[in-house]
């Protein structure tokens, strides 16, 4: 190309040549332009040496016949002259004119003219003449005058040479008449040559060049240049482009039945003259190749996507939602999901044709236009589309339903229906994972979309197969949680017990993640008290399940020994201590001796399925458990708490003022160590609130625990009068996140104070003389209580407890009856020491009174106090006794031959 396109001796004006070097170039002749001014030179010297020769022989004839003609008019004035015929009648004829003669003879040739009478006779003649070289002497005088002019000539006529051939070296390049020949002829065939279509327009807007494939793409007429393009009969958007002459890149315009890619740019600034040059590219198969490149770019983005939108809970109609969600309109202009009934608790499905599935999802079309909608249970007809898809494993297409009797089997009304709506095709895929069918999905098309073809059954399937592992990872996960919630709802309190110190209403939410390990209770105490507990474990699933019973069962036996609320969180810091121990002593040899933090190849942790898994691995403690422990009494209107690495509690007083009391944290259970639980003591009023939480409502990924506990301040504060269930109502509405990441448990407590005329209470002296007395006054209150019924074994029951305590007991010791949903009786002293139950020998004098005490009375216990013991005792207030043990209350008596007066 460079030896074909290559110049020599460019001239152009932004050559940096000498005006000697353009000179040489113009005097050497290898170019166009140096030959034709070399060409035009020779001509104009030609021209010019011919007319200077014209010229002299011209002015050599006029002269000769100007000195013939001046030599005639002198000859005559002679002839004429006066005196010339009488001086040639005279005896000398020549003395008068003879010098005169000679003067002008001198200066002409010799001419003759005659002298003749009036008559007509001839006198004589007269010569007069003027000589050729004074005629000659007249051109040669005139030479300079046409050498100088034929030279101007010649240099005007050599500059306009030299301007023509400076144009014509600009205009060819400096080029050899070879070269522009080659050029010519190379420019030519690639023009016509080239599978790109060429216009050149002019100006105007008429076509000046057009190359074939121009011609061919635009199915030109064989006279189309010289004519407009509006004239060429172009599609209408096409015309209008080529004639506006504004600048186009790649635009695609119809031309018949093929697309053509457009580029328009106009020329002048290329140094051409005004006007456009368009290219054309005919992009019909282009387009259709880069129209299914970018379907395939649709379906691996589609699929990209699916893995991102598809499986984001671990909910399997969650899951079949966002699979519809994903493949409309991309892919399909409906999407129906049905699972297997199975799969939706959690079960693994045996398939069938006739296995019952359930309508998950409808995406596409409002529901109500769907033949089953979502909750509905359906069973395909055998031979349907569906059936086949469920049985074979395999995806089944049907392209035009219109001609489906298969399809129209299921229901002949309801696929009417489907077709009346535009609905022409069909893909069912089953939903299967590791090789077990889940469900089905059926991808629609309608009139309006192509119908689905053999290639999009690979996508269907691969779609399919994704949302397939997102479903049964929630399948798997709702086995779990299942159990996990079964097992929760059976360790959580069913009913809260029967108490009058409070007025409870609860809530506990579990997290979106799960089941967690938030717990709380309510737990009855002697002497009408109430014990109020809230607790946490970290993590979800089976494990803090589990790990949230064994501390509730932990409390509740620990209750039972009627512990203050700090030595009861320093038994259960010491259980949880033990129990991390154990869990990691477990682990360690159930692993041939590797420690707890190895590795293994079910490392997965406690959440994840743990089918096969060996019992001991997944173990991974319980430390992080925190706890709240509060005990009320009602007689005081005094609340007891204490706290192991637990939120405190809130308060609501009577007026509405609602306050965070100061409880002192302890670290969580497990971790307390030698560090010491403190206890707070709270006086209530009566209609105080008591608010417990766990820290699942005020904290969170969103919100810090100061926000929270600010919030809970502002939507405890709102309203006074609210009951207990409007209290926890409110909170909830006001706080609980759309997503929550923890468990959220709530008690709230209404104080209620036992009457006073419900008290009775009297000091006992430590004399055996002193029970009658008391016993006495004891049986005097119980009539005014409208207790007469139980009387006898309320005296039977203080006789024996008061003579124990005196007899074993130390001062002070102190009797109170306590009147609410049963009659207690409380018997207290100074000592430590606690009585026990026995089966008394025959032989034996003592050991019967106690043996007595726990037939007559529903409950017997003692706790133990700063000060020494109480031992209680609970009757119910109908007189009813317990049932009678294998021991009954007349054995006992019939042990007795002598019965003391009490």
């Amino acid at each position: 190309m460079t030896e074909i396109f290559g110049r020599e001796g460019d001239d152009s004006p932004a050559s940096p040549r000498s005006p000697g070097q353009r000179l040489r170039s113009l005097l050497n002749g290898h170019g166009v332009a140096g030959r034709v001014w070399v060409l035009q030179l020779a001509l104009a010297v030609l021209l010019v040496v011919a007319a200077v020769l014209a010229l002299v022989f011209q002015a050599q004839d006029a002269s000769t016949r100007e000195a013939r003609q001046l030599s005639v008019v002198g000859a005559e004035s002679f002839a004429h002259a006066p005196g010339t015929r009488a001086a040639m009648r005279s005896a000398d004829p020549g003395a008068l004119p003879q010098p005169r003669a000679e003067a002008a003879r001198s200066l002409a040739a010799h001419t003759t003219a005659p002298v003749l009478e009036r008559s007509g006779e001839l006198v004589g003649p007269v010569s007069a003449g003027i000589r050729v070289e004074r005629a000659n002497a007249q051109v040669v005088d005139q030479l300079p005058l046409l050498l100088g002019s034929a030279a101007g000539a010649l240099l005007l006529v050599t500059g306009g040479a030299a301007l023509v051939s400076r144009r014509l070296r600009r205009q060819t390049r400096g080029l050899h008449p070879a070269e522009m020949r080659r050029r010519y002829d190379h420019h030519d065939a690639v023009l016509h040559a080239v599978r790109e279509g060429v216009l050149i327009l002019s100006g105007d807007g008429r076509l000046l060049l057009a190359n074939d494939e121009a011609r061919r793409l635009l199915e030109l007429p064989a006279d189309a240049e010289r004519r407009p393009v509006t004239d060429l009969g172009l599609e209408p958007q096409l015309s209008a482009l080529l004639s506006s002459g504004r600048e186009a890149t790649d635009e695609v315009l119809l031309a018949g039945d093929r697309l053509l890619a457009v580029n328009v740019r106009p020329t002048g600034p290329h140094g051409g003259a005004a006007g456009t040059v368009v290219t054309l590219r005919d992009s019909t198969e282009l387009r259709a190749l880069a129209g299914r490149a970018d379907v395939s770019q649709e379906r691996l983005k589609l699929i990209y996507d699916a893995g991102l939108r598809i499986g984001t809970t671990l909910d399997v109609g969650r899951t079949a939602e966002e699979l519809a969600a994903v493949a409309v309109p991309q892919f399909a202009d409906v999407v129906t999901v049905e699972l297997l009934e199975p799969v939706l608790r959690g079960d693994e499905p045996a398939a069938g044709a006739s296995a019952e599935l359930r309508r998950m999802a409808v995406d596409g079309v409002p529901e109500e236009a769907a033949i089953y909608r979502v909750g509905e249970v359906l069973r395909y007809v055998p031979g349907t589309p569906m059936a086949t898809g469920l049985t074979s494993g395999r995806p089944v297409l049907v392209g035009d339903l219109r001609g489906s009797d298969a399809w129209r089997r299921q229901d002949p009304e309801g696929t009417q229906r489907v077709l009346d709506a535009g609905i022409r095709s069909l893909i069912a895929v089953p939903l299967q994972a590791r090789g077990v069918v889940l469900g089905l999905v059926n991808y629609w098309r309608s009139a309006a979309s192509d119908a689905f073809e053999e290639e999009d059954l690979a996508f269907a399937e691969e779609l399919t197969a994704r949302a397939a592992v997102a479903v049964d990872n929630a399948r798997r996960y709702t086995r779990e949680h299942t159990t996990a919630v079964t097992l929760q709802r059976s360790l959580l309190p069913q009913t809260l017990p029967e108490q009058s110190a409070l007025e409870v209403a609860h809530r506990y939410l579990p997290a979106h993640a799960g089941v967690g390990g938030d717990w709380f209770d309510v737990i009855p105490l002697p002497g009408a008290r109430v014990a109020l507990v809230v607790g946490d474990v970290v993590g979800h699933g089976l494990h803090a399940a589990a790990t949230m019973g064994r501390l509730r069962t932990a409390v509740h036996n620990f209750s039972a020994l009627d512990l203050p609320p700090d030595e009861l969180l320093n038994h259960l810091d010491e259980l949880v201590t033990h129990i991390d121990t154990d869990e990691a002593r477990a682990a360690g040899l159930g692993t041939g001796g590797r420690g707890a933090d190895d590795e293994g190849p079910w490392s997965g942790g406690a959440d994840g399925d743990t089918d096969g898994v060996p019992a001991h691995l997944g173990r991974t403690g319980i430390t992080g458990a925190t706890c709240l422990y509060a005990i009320y009494d009602p007689v005081t209107g005094r609340a007891t708490l204490a706290t192991a690495g637990h939120p405190g509690p809130a308060v609501i007083r009577p007026a509405g003022t609602v306050s965070f009391p100061e409880v002192p944290v302890s670290p969580p259970l497990g971790l307390g160590g030698s560090v010491p639980v403190e206890t707070t003591e709270l006086t209530l009023s009566e209609g105080s609130r008591l608010v417990l939480y766990t820290d699942g409502l005020v904290e969170n990924r969103d919100r810090d625990i100061a926000t929270g506990l600010e919030q809970l301040r502002t939507a405890l504060a709102a309203g006074a009068d609210r009951t207990p269930e409007e209290t926890c109502s409110a909170v909830l509405d006001a706080m609980l996140p759309d997503h929550p990441s923890d468990d959220i448990a709530l008690l709230v407590a209404r104080t209620q104070l036992l009457e006073p005329a419900r008290v009775a209470e009297w000091e006992v002296p430590s004399d055996p003389a002193a029970v009658a007395p008391v016993r006495a006054g004891c049986l005097r209150m119980l009539e005014s209580w409208g207790l007469a019924a139980i009387d006898f074994t309320t005296e039977l029951i203080l006789s024996e407890l008061i003579t124990n305590a005196i007899r074993y007991g130390a001062q002070p010791i102190r009797v109170r009856l306590l009147y609410d949903r049963a009659l207690i009786c409380e018997v207290s002293d100074g000592t430590s020491a606690s009585p026990h139950l026995r089966r008394a020998a025959t032989t034996d004098e003592g050991g019967r009174g106690l043996f007595l005490v726990a037939q007559f009375a529903q409950r017997w216990g003692t706790r133990y106090t700063p000060g020494g013991k109480v031992i209680w005792t609970e009757q119910s207030l109908d007189g009813g006794r317990p049932e009678a043990g294998p021991d009954s209350t007349e054995d006992v008596l019939d042990q007795w031959d002598d019965v003391p007066a009490l």
